[in-house]
């Protein structure tokens, strides 16, 4: 007792020694982690500016919260690009000097519509009113709550952004030129004709086991050409999934369970009542047509009768069990219409009279009724609604009062076939009825199909002693094959990736596999939704070049031809194409009226380097082996067609500068970006 008590005496110096070991140990992990390091709150610089973590992440929430169903990995890279696009691009503005004055902004702001049309701003002729937006201004940044205010300057700030980018973007656009002499060289390439006689072996003549590629050669081919092989870190790993499944006592436990449902479900009285103890998803009130009912179930649970029961069937990972609670007739409809607006209805930028508009309808219904199979197209041409006109102006499982009264009228009361035309406040409605559906109301009894406690501890086991076993031998693949398991291959996996292929979105995988404390060869088990995955790290491709795998897929090809080229030239020989014809046993053929704006050989191919020489050959001269695309040449010109003189090349310059100048802002973007010394830490967050 008196130890106890001498324990309790001093339990307070107890409770802050553990305190202070339990800290130790925190702070122990968080200076390995690196946490308190300078290029923590850091997600990555470019040129030397820093991305700060707590506004990178901000944006990050803002653009997952805008997009739907975007996951915060993908709004991570979103946000990255848009900083990193942001960083470069202001460093050239400034070199510029590039800026805009209050009247620009002003004027930036009235071509945007949720401005300029807003009716707080616009005076008594419907203008945009300067003064009313200075006013407006005046009065948030004045006033006691600045919300309002600093929500404004962030826009102000995009708006002024995206108004220099424009200036930027035109001064790009009108440094590119087209001389004449350019648009001349583009009439001589699609114009000047070449024919030639021609002898070639295939490279697919030579088999692949007679040239063999090895990963060094490929390599070496990749350091040749740095930029066109770069790429960003990569790691690989092989992997195992263990799966969560169900085994087959469960099975039939599961079975059972439902058997009993069915035999209870013909005489409740309170479906959903029902349905909400006993299922895994509640009872859904919605009546819906037979198209929305599971697809391989559709007949068979439409025709139920009222109180009938089918089931058990298997749909969406879940044992089922339906009743037929109701049935409803014309429950919902499919129509198209092509809308015909006139200046001044809501919403509309037609700029034809209300009179106008009522005669185009009545004429578009006219050709409607004479084609009724060129409704769609008509839509498609015609119709003043953005929401339906690509797709033939359709609109499916329309509900009673979803539309305007006029529209909702003439849907329900009108035949399937039926074309009129109606007015609503939007316009005049050219319409078709196309469909009427019935509707039902199931109450469905869904239990999830998975496994008892008891198959969950054994597959915990199994997968803990897998990790074990992979983690003691290093042939992965043996101990795979043991638990009668296949080894999956993740390959080129970058530091933001979120997906794993085979397994889905599995970032924590991924940022495991680029853990500086992850080495080649380490194994590591992971919980996914679907069981467990044994994870094994393969590789750490840190070369700055496409990985191994990837590269094989790009270049391999190229070197294996370069060693079957080796072989092939050394049959191609002779004093003229017919004596290297019989020699290597080919034939000699002749291609005419090839041009260098499509320098394609009839049955062979795109062939730019074999017709730019035909082309530079003298009439009547053979080249020497030529290394092509598809085989290897050589080739006798024929002839070479001069193009025509003609009095203007203007369509040419015009074709051309039209098309640089597309190029030409992407363009230099990607350049800059090339350039610029960018350190990404995203891998860490």
């Amino acid at each position: 007792m008196a130890v106890l008590s001498k324990i309790r005496q001093r339990s307070f110096f107890l409770i802050i020694i553990i305190a202070l070991a339990l800290f130790s140990f925190v702070l122990a992990d968080v200076i390995q982690s690196g946490t308190f390091g300078t290029s923590a709150n850091k997600v990555g610089s470019i040129n030397g500016t820093d991305i700060e973590a707590q506004e990178f992440m901000q944006n990050v929430a803002m653009i997952e919260k805008q997009g739907q169903g975007t996951s915060t990995t993908q709004a991570m890279n979103n946000a990255w690009e848009q900083e990193v696009r942001k960083i470069i691009l202001s460093e050239e503005f400034n070199k510029l000097g590039l800026k805009i004055g209050t009247e620009q902004l002003i004027n930036v702001i009235k071509q945007n519509p949720n401005l300029a049309q807003n009716p707080q701003f616009l005076n008594a002729a419907g203008q945009f009113d300067e003064n009313k937006f200075k006013e407006f201004l005046k009065g948030i940044k004045n006033a006691p709550d600045q919300t309002q205010w600093l929500q404004w300057k962030e826009f102000e700030k995009n708006i002024e952004r995206f108004a220099i980018e424009q200036m930027y973007n035109t001064m790009i656009k009108s440094g590119v030129y087209t001389t004449k002499a350019e648009g001349k060289f583009q009439h001589k390439l699609e114009n000047e004709k070449v024919d030639f006689d021609y002898v070639t072996v295939a490279f697919s003549t030579v088999n692949d086991d007679q040239v063999k590629v090895t990963d060094a050669e490929i390599i070496d081919f990749m350091k040749k050409s740095p930029k066109k092989y770069k790429s960003d870190n990569t790691t690989s790993i092989d992997f195992v999934l263990v799966e969560n499944k169900p085994s087959k006592e469960d099975e039939q436990a599961m079975l059972s369970t439902i058997g009993d449902v069915k035999v209870k479900f013909d005489s409740v009285a309170n479906v959903g009542e029902f349905v909400n103890v006993n299922s895994d998803i509640k009872f859904d009130s919605t009546y819906v047509t037979k198209k929305d009912l599971p697809i391989d179930y559709q007949e068979e649970l439409f025709n139920l009768p009222v109180g009938g029961v089918y089931g058990p069937y298997v749909f969406n990972g879940h044992q089922c069990v339906s009743r037929m609670v109701a049935k409803k007739s014309n429950a919902s409809a499919k129509a198209s219409h092509i809308l015909i607006a006139y200046q001044g209805a809501p919403q509309s930028t037609a700029t034809r009279t209300k009179e106008e508009a009522q005669a185009l309808a009545n004429n578009l219904l006219a050709q409607a009724k004479a084609n009724p199979g060129n409704f769609g197209m008509l839509a498609m041409t015609n119709s003043d609604d953005p929401g339906s006109k690509n797709n033939g102006g359709e609109y499916d499982n329309i509900t009673p009062g979803q539309m305007v009264p006029q529209f909702n009228d003439f849907v329900f009361n009108n035949a399937v076939g039926t074309m009129g035309v109606v007015e609503t406040d939007y316009g005049f409605h050219v319409i078709r009825v196309m469909d009427k559906y019935n509707s039902v109301l199931l109450g469905t009894v869904a239990l999830k199909i998975q496994p008892s406690d008891a198959t969950v501890d054994l597959i915990y086991t199994k997968a803990s002693k897998l990790e074990a076993d992979a983690t003691e031998n290093t042939d992965f693949a043996a101990v795979a094959k043991k638990a009668n398991l296949e080894v999956v291959v993740a390959s080129n996996l970058k530091g933001s990736d979120e997906y794993v292929q085979g397994i889905g979105s599995q970032r924590e995988i991924v940022r495991w596999s680029f853990n500086k404390d992850t080495n080649i060869g380490d194994v590591r088990r992971f919980e996914v939704p679907q069981g467990f995955v044994i994870a094994k790290l393969k590789d750490k491709n840190e070369t700055g070049l496409l990985p191994i795998e990837i590269a094989k897929q790009q270049v391999e090809p190229i070197i294996r031809n370069q060693k079957k080229a080796e072989i092939i030239k050394k049959k191609m020989n002779g004093n003229s194409l017919e004596e290297v014809a019989k020699a290597s046993g080919a034939t000699v053929q002749l291609a005419t009226g090839v041009t260098l704006k499509s320098p394609i050989i009839p049955n062979i191919g795109n062939e730019s380097k074999v017709v730019g020489k035909a082309f530079g050959l003298a009439a009547g001269k053979t080249s020497e082996v030529i290394e092509g695309s598809t085989g290897m040449f050589i080739i006798r010109t024929k002839a070479v067609t001069k193009a025509t003189e003609i009095p203007s090349y203007e369509s040419y310059i015009t074709q051309d500068r039209t098309q640089n100048r597309s190029y030409a802002i992407s363009m230099s973007y990607i350049a800059l970006k090339e350039k610029a010394e960018i350190k990404d830490n995203r891998a860490n967050f």
